[in-house]
């Protein structure tokens, strides 16, 4: 094909195909992921309007878990909308641009966690390493500053993805075999050369959620050593019990994404359908949990989200 036609072959709408060979399932497969979808949306905005609401959350920690409920939001509300409406309706239609700039809120939000979940493992090693300096060093300001960190890192690590996909000639290929839209996925249909577009992608946002990985794990080996030198087997029990909530949490976010990263570069093995309907779970399972997890196992919240349910009317006469 002539260069002239190459650099004016960006199609004006890409079709989602939803999951390969397994079309006939689409209908049933919406029943789990729309129940799983509007769970996340409960539990995560009861979460956000129960520490808005009692004075006593505002606290580094639940101001940081509010963090990760709007990041688990915008990683759902981002991409299974449009899966659903694939599901339903065969509306796999999308245009360039809605195509880019789901990509980019699909990426960003995925790196914003793992910022803000950085950010809690290093709240629970202050509150057990360095007690008496933790209200000096996590201050409300320093909450907003984590905020702008994880929105400006996320910014500069994925924006320069749109450049990569845009500079691709796709010569009329437009059929993403996906549920929604992400960088490989799009990368894979241009008929051109798309080393860049595989060395960025898996190197720089991969290296920067692994050193986040890293950061957490020795903090977390800090965190054991000091726990077990606590005097007594009831504050190592206590102790232990703060961070259990956000280990679990870890495990659900990172565990998945690796396992997915990896599969999707070098599981050429592993059926695609399956590879397509863990990415799915990936951004439904961790925003449905992770409400339910904080909510199990931190007495405050699930206090205050009983007192809401229960009496709703009392609560809101003395707002």
């Amino acid at each position: 094909m002539p260069p002239s036609n190459l650099t004016s072959s960006i199609p004006a709408t890409f079709v989602l195909a939803g999951i390969p060979g397994m079309e006939e399932l689409h209908v049933w497969l919406s029943i789990p992921f729309c129940s799983m979808y509007l769970a996340a949306l409960l539990g995560n905005s009861i979460l956000l309007l129960v520490v808005r609401a009692e004075q006593s959350l505002h606290q580094p920690m639940y101001l940081l878990l509010c963090m990760l409920a709007a990041a688990d939001l915008m990683l759902s509300t981002t991409t299974v909308p449009k899966t659903l409406a694939l599901f339903w309706f065969r509306a796999g239609e999308i245009s360039f641009g809605a195509c880019l700039t789901q990509m980019f809120f699909l990426h960003f939000s995925f790196s914003a966690e793992s910022v803000v979940l950085l950010a809690m493992a290093f709240d629970r090693f202050m509150a057990i390493c360095h007690p008496l300096r933790y209200a000096a060093v996590l201050t409300p300001m320093a909450v907003v500053r984590v905020g702008l960190l994880a929105v400006l890192r996320s910014f500069c690590i994925i924006f320069p993805c749109v450049f990569l996909l845009r500079r691709l000639p796709f010569c009329g290929h437009s059929v993403i075999p996906h549920t929604y839209c992400e960088h490989m996925g799009i990368a894979r249909l241009a008929c051109a050369d798309i080393s860049a577009n595989v060395l960025y992608g898996l190197v720089v946002p991969f290296a920067a959620v692994v050193l986040d990985v890293v950061l957490i794990a020795a903090s977390y080996v800090l965190i054991l050593l000091a726990i077990f030198r606590l005097p007594s087997r009831k504050a190592r029990s206590r102790a232990f019990n703060t961070c259990t909530s956000h280990v679990c949490v870890i495990s659900l976010f990172y565990l998945p994404a690796f396992f997915t990263v990896l599969t999707h570069r070098f599981g050429e093995e592993i059926p695609r359908h399956i590879l397509i309907l863990l990415a799915n779970l990936y951004v439904l399972l961790p925003p449905l949990l992770n409400p339910i997890v904080y909510g199990v196992r931190t007495r405050q919240i699930r206090e205050k989200v009983g007192k809401m349910l229960l009496c709703p009317t009392t609560h809101v006469l003395q707002e």
